[in-house]
């Protein structure tokens, strides 16, 4: 299905497969002869957190710093991905390891033959395992030979991530972190690496593992949700919890799907100021007359180019 048809399909919560998904152009502002278009993903859901599609172009406004942009490039088109696994290895998983292990490889069963990945894991330091291969059968190997230990450095390996990414050879670029959250021994500072991902043309999901318990919990571990968000709320991505790790792949399974689930649009900025500024941007949809309200995420903005 190619979006601009006159209907609107709602894609539902299933999670065995990513069949029905389309990807689209990762955010990043693109220069050429003087002039700067603005690629921004967009995912829009109804209500009940399904999956819209079938969108036209008039029914979204595009606005920077608060002016109204002019769209001119939409659609929805399958084009390869580019994505990261940054895998949690550290003591605080525990016996979360191997439901964390099944979310991950639920996550590359999503990936089309065209995609590339590259995985990431840390403990007390970070170290990237594979680097950018199509072969997610040499990931999953890797994935289950892991065993967790250590302290945690999950800055750090975002931060790895966010090079490594430098060499994806598709547009759409995303990574995926997988994680309770506790970092405890990095050398970058959450600030600093929230600034790294604003700078990115690359969208951040997190599955966070949170399980109750009845032993006392570091301030790290209480704070992992609050930073997961941080991470991944500036990119146009999200972060999931799970208080039960068999709720794990079906979340992986989902972000898999919402990566293949968004509109493109466009723009060319009618600020043209080359001030290496950031530049906020907002998206606004109305659906067809008798929809329900749409909810839309989208990244939150982009550096413009300096001198």
């Amino acid at each position: 299905m190619r979006l601009g048809v006159p209907f609107l399909l709602i894609v539902t919560g299933c999670f065995g497969t990513a069949a029905l998904a389309q990807p689209s152009e990762q955010p990043v502002a693109r220069f050429s002869g003087g002039t700067t278009l603005v690629l921004i993903p967009a995912t829009v859901t109804d209500p009940s957190n399904r999956f819209v599609l079938g969108l036209n172009k008039e029914d979204f406004h595009l606005y920077e710093d608060g002016v109204e942009q002019t769209i001119t490039h939409f659609s929805g088109e399958d084009s390869p991905l580019s994505v990261g696994v940054v895998f949690d290895l550290s003591g605080s998983m525990g016996f979360k390891l191997r439901t964390s292990r099944l979310a991950a490889l639920q996550f590359l069963k999503t990936m089309n033959p065209q995609d590339e990945a590259f995985l990431i894991e840390f403990s007390d330091r970070a170290e990237l395992i594979s680097s950018f291969t199509n072969q997610t059968d040499q990931l999953q190997d890797k994935l289950l030979a892991a065993q967790p230990g250590g302290l945690t450095a999950m800055l750090d390996a975002a931060q790895m991530a966010l090079q490594e990414m430098k060499k994806a050879k598709n547009p759409r670029k995303a990574i995926l972190i997988v994680s309770d959250g506790g970092d405890n021994n990095s050398h970058y500072t959450s600030s600093e690496i929230e600034s790294l991902v604003r700078e990115a043309d690359v969208q951040v999901y997190a599955m966070g593992i949170f399980e109750p318990t009845l032993f006392r919990l570091s301030k790290e571990e209480l704070s992992g949700p609050e930073l997961l968000s941080e991470l991944t709320e500036q990119t146009g991505g999200r972060a999931f919890t799970a208080s039960d790790p068999n709720d794990l792949p079906n979340v992986a399974a989902r972000i898999g799907i919402e990566l293949r689930n968004q509109y493109v649009l466009a723009y060319t900025p009618k600020n043209q100021d080359k001030d290496g500024k950031y530049r906020r941007v907002e998206i606004k949809v109305a659906g067809p007359v008798g929809i329900p309200k749409l909810k839309v995420r989208w990244r939150l903005g982009y550096y413009a180019p300096s001198k």
